[in-house]
């Protein structure tokens, strides 16, 4: 069962799937796509309007948003199959979070704190067509003033959370939920304060003084999942038309594996062979989501 990611360097939430993958050892390719559209890779030759990255495929299944591709990737390539998890144990014998720790990833460092950083990047000196494509995903112009303006409340609000990574670590536990490897908490939290450390400007959240306990934490992550990396097989490039043609050639899984669900579906007004659409929930202005490959949406290309 082939897995392909579509990437771009710069992108953090690619590199947080890069590292999910890591933890869990899941051999896989990757097509590396352009920072801006438009991405023929996804649109002409998938047939997907969706425009986030990353998008992960597993065989014929298509995943988009991190937090539906991390939680595929942890059903479909299961511990007990010699796969890594991105839910350990807690380190002294108790079970998994699961659930805690992926309501925690989706709600605190992807929604409240992501938001906090792009306002650290060099916006005056990025390159005009960048910008446009930022404003259409946003919906309105970019106002670059504004934006530089925004600098120190943003570095106030990171503070004021990171002071709480600082209390969730102040018993000396290695990782935040105390488990015994790295969760997918510690790799979505890491996601934010990792690469803001990479942004100019920003020397000032990082002081080991106030935060001892975090910028270890940070510096042991960085280093555990740099170890992971140098052992891991290189991931091989592969070109948009190849990972297309072995992606719509490939099996998709059941549509029974999740099932129907009567109750919810009441609740809904449905009930089990009702046609339905499908709307993204993606904040992306210009490109609502849509599957215009009909094949490709009878094979549940997922929002």
């Amino acid at each position: 069962m082939s897995v392909i990611l579509y990437r771009y360097d710069a992108s953090p939430f690619s590199v947080k799937i890069d590292n999910v993958l890591l933890l869990k050892n899941i051999p896989h390719e990757k097509v590396n796509v352009a920072s801006m559209m438009p991405r023929p890779e996804i649109s002409d030759l998938l047939g997907i309007t969706y425009r986030r990255i990353p998008i992960l495929a597993i065989g014929n299944d298509i995943y988009c948003d991190t937090s539906l591709i991390a939680s595929a990737l942890e059903r479909r390539f299961p511990k007990l199959r010699g796969y890594g998890t991105i839910f350990p144990n807690k380190k002294h014998g108790a079970g998994a979070d699961t659930g805690l720790i992926k309501a925690f990833s989706k709600y605190w460092p992807d929604t409240a704190l992501f938001p906090l950083a792009p306002v650290h990047l060099p916006w005056d000196k990025l390159p005009p067509q960048f910008v446009d494509d930022r404003s259409k995903l946003r919906g309105a112009p970019i106002n670059v003033e504004a934006m530089v303006a925004q600098r120190g409340k943003s570095l106030s609000m990171l503070s004021t959370n990171l002071a709480l990574i600082e209390e969730q670590l102040a018993d000396g536990r290695e990782w935040l939920f105390d488990t015994e490897l790295p969760s997918l908490a510690d790799i979505s939290v890491h996601n934010v304060y990792g690469w803001v450390k990479t942004l100019r400007g920003v020397e000032s959240l990082f002081d080991a003084n106030t935060f001892p306990k975090s910028l270890e934490w940070l510096a042991r992550l960085t280093a555990y999942l740099g170890r992971l990396k140098q052992a891991f097989p290189k991931v091989p490039k592969i070109t948009g038309k190849d990972a297309a043609a072995r992606i719509t050639a490939a099996s998709f899984e059941p549509y029974n594996v999740v099932g129907f669900d009567e109750r919810e579906g009441a609740r809904l007004g449905l009930k089990a062979g009702d046609e339905v659409s499908i709307t993204s929930a993606c904040s992306a202005r210009d490109r609502p989501w849509t599957a215009v490959d009909p094949q490709l949406e009878r094979d549940h290309v997922i929002p």
